[in-house]
């Protein structure tokens, strides 16, 4: 699939097939939880980022059923073109954004996404405890959709946070890496 038809997809899909909700809403409510995860975890940030990962795999594991619904695309036949659909067409479709892909790896296994913006963390700073700026993943629940989400389509991926502006970096960037592709075989235990 080529960038710009993924983009236009991505856009057409966006305008005619997506129940839109409140972007500020949206942005709120998460950032409720994250603090109430900050909160109930007495601000050990290592656990809010697993638990963030945790609820976005899950979420991933259910969302790409409605993607496919609403695309009408079939599975991607390489990470390139999983990634640029990614880019293009998913973020697209659930929170109007684009982010770049970039930073391919030699043997293409491994991309960077990077955001521009991202709806998750308007309005927000993080806790100025000496300790969130080096710990906190504000929004690391995309780590966890994407995760989850691939994982249903055969693809087992690793997904972290390299930089965040909210930490002080000049860009948000999410690494992407492919580890294998699986064999059809039921999902792990989500709890």
């Amino acid at each position: 699939m080529a960038s710009n038809k993924a983009a236009r997809d991505g856009e057409k899909i966006w305008k005619t097939n997506i129940d839109k909700v409140n972007a500020e809403l949206v942005t709120l409510t998460y950032g409720t939880m994250v603090a109430q995860l900050c909160s109930d975890f007495n601000n050990k940030y290592s656990e809010v980022n697993k638990q963030l990962d945790k609820m976005g795999y899950n979420i991933g594991m259910r969302l790409i059923e409605d993607f496919f619904a609403k695309s009408g695309l079939q599975r991607c036949s390489n990470f390139r073109e999983t990634a640029e659909t990614i880019s293009k067409i998913g973020f697209k479709m659930f929170l109007n954004i684009t982010p770049t892909v970039a930073n391919w790896s030699a043997d293409n296994k491994s991309f960077s996404l990077i955001f521009d913006e991202s709806p998750l963390a308007d309005f927000v700073e993080l806790p100025n405890d000496g300790k969130a700026q080096d710990e906190l993943w504000f929004s690391n629940i995309f780590c966890g959709i994407l995760r989850g989400a691939l994982e249903m389509v055969q693809m087992q991926v690793e997904a972290h946070y390299v930089s965040d502006v909210l930490r002080g970096n000049d860009t948000t960037e999410m690494r992407v890496t492919l580890l294998r592709y699986m064999e059809d075989e039921m999902p792990p235990d989500d709890e």
